[in-house]
């Protein structure tokens, strides 16, 4: 491109709701999320190396959250649950080395398909090493928001699921409710409770 040349892709644009299912300002973020100063820097679609590229390209500068969840990974097709649950954890690390006093919160990522399949197995997998690695990081921690997507049949129900794999509004209100539950108990504790529970 000349000097003279607009970059289409530097210019500023709004989050257009292109998905149809208000997702981005649902009345679930606004009732839950919007009172605790929350921000959201998902993108539909991304993979745990988009969100790498941007945590290291800039997204973490002049920002101090007290807590950043992460919920990345079931569109890393292309990668075992390994590599997937291994780029998670890179998050995670970068997260904790770039924001010493943040609280990280990692969602285990959801079942998806109307039945059992390989994707769905994977996500298990990845939900499996996430909880055995994280532990390891001391300020992060793992948050199964998915129980109850699966039936005693093994089916999803299009009431949470509207494709099996992007949430309806009851979907998004079912992992909204165990994830706030969290964030508020973690921005409510104190400095004395938390050397309390260190002894």
């Amino acid at each position: 491109m000349s000097g003279d040349e607009i970059n289409p892709a530097a210019v500023a644009q709004a989050v257009e709701d292109v998905q149809g299912d208000d997702r981005w300002m649902s009345q679930i973020w606004r009732e839950l999320f919007s009172p605790l100063h929350a921000l959201n820097f998902g993108i539909g679609g991304d993979t745990t190396c988009n969100v790498l590229w941007r945590l290291q390209n800039g997204e973490l500068d002049n920002i101090r959250p007290k807590v950043t969840v992460v919920w990345v990974g079931t569109n890393n097709h292309e990668h075992s649950a390994e590599q997937v649950a291994g780029g998670i954890l890179a998050i995670a690390q970068l997260l904790t080395s770039r924001l010493p006093k943040t609280k990280v919160v990692v969602l285990g990522l959801l079942a998806r398909g109307d039945g059992p399949n390989p994707l769905r197995e994977k996500n298990a997998a990845v939900n499996g090493f996430l909880r055995s690695w994280l532990p390891r990081l001391g300020q992060a921690q793992f948050l199964d928001v998915g129980a109850g997507f699966v039936h005693s049949d093994g089916t999803i129900s299009t009431r949470d699921m509207f494709d099996f794999l992007h949430l309806t509004a009851a979907g998004y209100r079912a992992i909204a409710k165990p994830l706030s539950d969290l964030l508020l108990q973690i921005l409510d504790e104190t400095p004395e409770e938390k050397r309390a529970s260190l002894v």
